[in-house]
């Protein structure tokens, strides 16, 4: 009798509604980000949205609550907090609710610093001023100077700034150890960009949502012409350049794999991986001219083409001409990019404000980046 009751099923978990996404810089975070603004509006949630015409949360200021749309009469209300933001847990726990699920995602810096040498080169005075990557990590303070710090913050320890630590600090073990333990409590979940699906199926798990929430076309993403090849000693270099954003990397990979295998299993990881990627392949015949990504000059419908920056060619896609409008209306919403989706959401949250402009070319000036 007793083995019978083993058999009982768990209690079904109750999908979250209320989650922070620390959004990190060239992690994959554009596409989570999409995957979060499809769950907010299919649940008809509200999204701490950047105030007036910014599409980010203050960034790269330290995040304070007066930088979400609102703020001052919605108060601590919002669901969904996922716009780039520099972060800073007692002003977004002013925003978000005290039962909120917070998450982020890194990535291997090694293909990160590369990814933000292409994509900021014009914005970054160490990436302006050096040739290539190869040069710039060769000798980095050369072309590196702490007087342009902030205009520089992407050529060092990106991810650890996002999480509102100094990015110059010296790499001391103590003070490290610290800095793990704190995001370690502030966040519930941190996710492996180089591990995209894996992760998707975790925040599925840890949301308790269901997997068509989790499904992504891949968004904000480069042609592989402009990725440049690293030797092994450039690799090293970064690892050193990048130490406190290495040791980030490094600690919660291993933690990712050992939540993996505490909550999941690799059997069961690998099934829903398989189903992420057939349902993905499906939507994809569904919605697209193209099954893949194409070049921003093949963008038929402007409204979808992405932000361009530095010397990338950002990935966008065609939808196909023959779909019904219920399905035009769920692909859209996959292959909406980031500024066209929060101006979006922007004008559906506050109808009365003017709307967010997501002038083509998109010049984020003076006013957005720097």
């Amino acid at each position: 009798k007793s083995h019978k009751q083993l058999l009982v099923p768990p209690m079904p978990c109750r999908a979250k509604t209320n989650v922070m996404f620390l959004k990190t810089h060239k992690t994959g975070s554009s596409t989570v980000l999409n995957i979060m603004f499809r769950f907010a509006e299919k649940h008809n949630l509200t999204v701490a949205l950047p105030a007036d015409q910014l599409f980010h949360l203050g960034y790269p200021e330290t995040f304070v609550a007066q930088f979400v749309e609102g703020f001052e009469t919605i108060g601590q209300n919002y669901n969904i907090m996922c716009n780039h933001l520099r972060f800073n847990p007692l002003e977004v726990r002013r925003v978000m609710a005290a039962n909120t699920f917070y998450f982020s995602i890194l990535r291997n810096p090694i293909p990160l610093l590369e990814s933000s040498y292409i994509y900021y080169k014009n914005n970054v005075p160490a990436f302006r001023s050096s040739k290539n990557v190869k040069e710039f990590v060769a000798s980095p303070t050369k072309y590196y100077h702490p007087a342009d710090y902030r205009e520089n913050i992407y050529a060092r320890n990106i991810m650890w700034f996002d999480f509102g630590y100094n990015n110059n600090a010296k790499d001391d073990t103590r003070y490290t150890q610290a800095v793990l333990e704190e995001i370690e409590q502030n966040f519930h979940l941190i996710l492996i960009a180089d591990y995209f699906d894996e992760s998707m199926i975790l925040l599925k798990h840890a949301l308790c949502w269901d997997l068509d929430d989790v499904i992504y076309f891949k968004l904000n993403s480069r042609s592989q012409d402009t990725v440049q090849t690293l030797s092994p000693e450039d690799e090293e270099r970064i690892k050193a350049w990048c130490s406190l954003d290495w040791k980030l990397y490094l600690h919660f990979n291993q933690s990712f794999w050992r939540r993996i295998e505490k909550t999941i299993g690799l059997k069961v990881l690998e099934k829903e991986v398989d189903n992420l990627r057939t349902r993905q392949k499906e939507l994809m015949e569904t919605c697209l001219s193209e099954q893949e990504p194409v070049k921003k000059d093949q963008i038929r419908n402007r409204a979808f083409l992405p932000f361009q920056s530095g010397a990338a060619d950002i990935l966008g896609y065609n939808l196909r001409q023959d779909l019904d409008n219920r399905t035009l209306r769920i692909c859209e919403k996959m292959v909406r990019p980031e500024l066209q989706y929060t101006s979006h959401l922007y004008a559906v949250q506050h109808p009365h404000k003017k709307r967010k402009e997501v002038g083509l070319p998109l010049l984020w000036g003076s006013r957005q980046e720097r």
